[in-house]
């Protein structure tokens, strides 16, 4: 067992000093909490756009970085799966950028329901609850060898895969029946 920050590099978002305002025309994008879907998908075609003369090339995210909600009612992670471009995150949120393990790994690790509980455990605050980033950097965490960890995300990418299918069958076979059905009914008249 390793800790999150032994093989990773985790950091803060961008300190914002005042409320962010969109500038269509703004150089770097700004990743915020409502940038991520209940899927923990991102989603920066939506994010406000800004320009920021002050900020330093470390605040870049990049394709391969995790992003932290730590606050919230879930503390899941996103992958940024996809070159998006200038991009900051914005404070209160972390940046996880893996070292030592694969991004498609911490994404399917820290997301397993037994670690957001565990994160849930170590949250602070009354009102709102909030994950430190020393709290996160001492999350203990499994890291088998890469050809390992390959696998276990191809298998969890299928699982997903899967459960997506038979909603999705679950679904068209309601509607299919429930036509069915609303026929028989008016046959009935």
């Amino acid at each position: 067992m390793t800790k999150l920050g032994q093989v990773t590099s985790i950091r803060m978002g961008y300190p914002f000093r005042s409320r962010l305002e969109h500038d269509a025309t703004g150089a770097i994008a700004v990743v915020q909490m409502k940038d991520i879907d209940d899927a923990s998908l991102l989603h920066v075609e939506d994010a406000v756009r800004v320009d920021l003369p002050d900020f330093n090339e470390h605040h870049l995210i990049r394709r391969g970085d995790l992003v932290f909600r730590s606050r919230g009612r879930t503390n899941s992670v996103a992958l940024v799966s996809a070159d998006v471009g200038p991009a900051v995150l914005a404070a209160p949120m972390l940046l996880i950028r893996p070292i030592e393990v694969l991004p498609a790994y911490l994404l399917w690790y820290i997301n397993l329901p037994a670690v957001q509980a565990t994160l849930a455990a170590q949250a602070e605050g009354t009102s709102v609850r909030m994950i430190s980033k020393a709290a996160l950097e001492q999350l203990v965490i499994s890291v088998p060898p890469l050809e390992t960890q390959r696998r276990i995300v191809e298998i969890g990418q299928l699982a997903s895969q899967e459960a997506r299918i038979t909603t999705e069958l679950m679904d068209r076979r309601k509607a299919l029946i429930d036509g069915i059905l609303m026929r028989k009914a008016q046959d009935a008249h």
